[in-house]
């Protein structure tokens, strides 16, 4: 059996996965994080925030994207939609790539200098290799996925149109949120280990309450809840 990682720390690991959750899933800054927790009777300072975050966010992260992986390899893979989101880091532009399956969750984040054939591929390969191969492939009119498309092989299989990549232009919304309260990135390292734990995280607690009853949200907001605290002990 795995050791726990928080096993050296004062802290309740509860109170830290807490916290990491907190500031991952919702808008908010390191001290709304602390203050948060005071009103709760938990006296803490921002900068553990900062540390639980950057420590063990990485961790529930993985574990929640190796379950998803291995769930998804079984079945096939039927729509990604591919787009980039610009990121300026200390004023200069960076590219975030991102996929999206047919129903909203991000697959993969990628953070690169350049939006060339070179970074798309690398993209692309790095999805590829831990979700599989999709049948369709959407993305916008940008020519360095098709010369990545042909390079894998997958020319035949991307369609592009005006409104068809309306699903990952949405999934930026929450990482837009996020960025905006944590006043942008400040490194090209940080924000490719944030995005990957932000999207990890997201995926989880996507519950589709726009196309779920009341009582099915609250079951599917249960389950996530309980498989979250269960990541300390699995």
């Amino acid at each position: 059996m795995a050791k726990n990682p928080l096993r050296y720390f004062k802290t309740s690991p509860e109170i830290i996965q807490l916290a990491v959750l907190m500031y991952v899933r919702f808008p908010l800054s390191l001290r709304n994080v602390e203050d948060l927790l005071h009103e709760r009777g938990v006296d803490i300072c921002h900068e553990s925030v900062r540390l639980w975050v950057d420590r063990f966010g990485t961790y529930f992260a993985h574990k929640i994207r190796k379950r998803r992986s291995e769930s998804m390899r079984r079945s096939p893979q039927w729509r990604w939609h591919l787009d980039e989101v610009f990121v300026k880091i200390r004023g200069e532009r960076h590219y975030l790539w991102r996929a999206v399956d047919h129903e909203g969750e991000v697959l993969e984040s990628y953070v690169t200098k350049k939006r060339d054939k070179a970074a798309a591929l690398k993209f692309l390969k790095k999805a590829m290799k831990r979700y599989g191969n999709p049948h369709v492939v959407v993305t916008d009119r940008c020519p360095s996925y098709r010369a990545a498309m042909k390079v894998i092989g997958n020319e035949r299989r991307q369609e592009t149109g005006r409104h068809l990549n309306n699903r990952a232009e949405n999934s930026h919304l929450p990482f837009r949120r996020r960025e905006r309260a944590m006043s942008r990135f400040r490194r090209m390292r940080s924000l490719q280990k944030f995005v990957s734990i932000h999207s990890s995280v997201y995926n989880h607690f996507n519950f589709e309450r726009h196309i779920n009853t009341r009582n099915r949200f609250k079951q599917k907001r249960d389950a996530a809840l309980r498989e979250w605290r269960g990541l300390l002990v699995a």
